[in-house]
């Protein structure tokens, strides 16, 4: 730790938030790990695109089918628990693809069967995880925390990757064992964090309140239009559904290949989280926010038309520090300009925008990448995402002309 700046880590210095750094660490490494292999194995058993696709469509579809139940439950039951029970549901996921792993698979479906069943558990791990933030650090910490939160992100799709990959290569068993105890070290911390305190005049929940995330984001502006950008950019411009053909058959680089190209975007991630912590966003923040989705497209498309190993890794680094960029301002303005009352709702509507642009762009890409080849899907999808920035320039002015990331300021 630098004495000379002890603000860079001033989210650390409340022990609970630490031990939620360190539990959302494991749980996205073990996540990163079962991602890379998954979709090798499932590359592997099929050799189609449109199977890479269909992993990502089975992990999106429970995120839009709970996404008026997860943010309430949140809000209502307890954060701390409703995390550690959704790890607890992960690792039972994790159990069984080990399992079917040390069978011998011959069919991918038992594989889409595991994978919606993890999706369900990361639909309710998400806004809970999300809105306990704000629960562990006083509100002149919160910026930092929001940083870490996305650097601990990115150190996990760094190593995941690269680790999945490694140890897919010596043995899907081996490789799924050890996502299974990453589970377990993440569920042993959360369960150390104490439950926060309930709101001092929690609401009812009923039918109508579950709709307060999605009328609460439609009346703020600046909210709506960053988190649909995000949507939207992702949709278009994400690649990752396709680096296993990229990984096999276009740079013929194999599992520890597929983990380097899986790691690199969380390099470049990283590497801006650092230098967001240390000097974080002051002024105009809608700008860099749009251009920081344009450079992502960009990246995006050079990456699709690379064919020299190297070159491809890099791009995709820059790729992952355009994008966060993104992550950070987004973020930031939606848990601080969002009441804490109805913050696991929001939390919620937000989880269903990012597992559309993630999960619902793998099926794009996928699907695409089977009609019209796999290096014009990724170039389309780097176009579009440009097309969208400025887009979005235009119809959220509010966006584009937000300065602080803080409403108060």
């Amino acid at each position: 730790m630098n004495l000379e700046n002890p603000q860079r880590f001033a989210a650390f210095s409340h022990r609970n938030y630490l031990y939620y750094w360190c539990a959302r660490v494991c749980t996205t490494f073990s996540v990163q790990i079962l991602a890379v292999s998954v979709a090798w194995q499932v590359y592997d058993l099929t050799r189609k695109p449109r199977d890479l696709g269909i992993l990502g469509l089975v992990q999106f579809l429970p995120l839009l089918m709970l996404v008026l139940v997860t943010g309430a439950v949140a809000d209502r039951f307890g954060r701390r628990r409703v995390m550690s029970l959704a790890v607890g549901m992960e690792l039972v996921c994790a159990v069984g693809m080990l399992a079917y792993a040390m069978l011998g698979p011959r069919s991918p479906l038992p594989i889409f069967a595991l994978l919606m069943l993890l999706a369900v558990a990361r639909a309710f791990f998400g806004p809970a995880s999300q809105s306990l933030v704000v629960n562990l650090v006083p509100r002149e910490d919160f910026a930092n925390a929001v940083t870490w939160n996305s650097s601990a992100w990115q150190i996990a799709s760094i190593a995941g990757p690269a680790v999945g990959g490694l140890l897919y290569g010596i043995s899907a068993v081996t490789a799924f064992g050890v996502a299974c105890l990453m589970l377990v070290v993440a569920l042993g911390l959360l369960l150390r964090i104490p439950e926060p305190p309930p709101p001092e005049q929690p609401r009812k929940v009923t039918f109508d309140s579950l709709f307060d995330g999605l009328r609460f984001i439609r009346r703020q502006r600046v909210v709506l239009g960053a988190i649909s950008l995000d949507l939207f950019a992702v949709l278009l411009g994400g690649a990752v559904a396709l680096l296993p053909v990229y990984a096999r058959d276009i740079l013929e680089l194999g599992p520890w290949g597929l983990g380097l190209l899986r790691a690199a975007p969380g390099i470049g991630a990283l590497a801006v989280a650092g230098f967001l912590a240390m000097s974080p966003i002051r002024d105009h923040a809608g700008y860099i926010l749009l251009g920081g989705v344009a450079l992502f497209g960009v990246f995006s498309a050079l990456f699709g038309i690379a064919t020299i190993p190297w070159l491809s890794i890099l791009l995709l680094a820059l790729v992952g520090a355009a994008d966060m960029v993104s992550v950070v301002i987004r973020e930031t303005l939606l848990q601080l300009w969002t009441p804490d009352e109805v913050r696991g709702r929001v939390n919620a509507v937000n989880m269903v925008f990012l597992g559309a642009s993630n999960e619902l762009g793998e099926f794009r890409a996928g699907l695409m990448a089977s009609w019209i080849g796999v290096v014009p899907a990724v170039v389309f999808g780097g176009a579009g995402s440009i097309a969208v920035a400025g887009l979005w320039a235009w119809m959220f002015p509010q966006l584009r002309d937000a300065r602080y990331l803080n409403k108060q300021e």
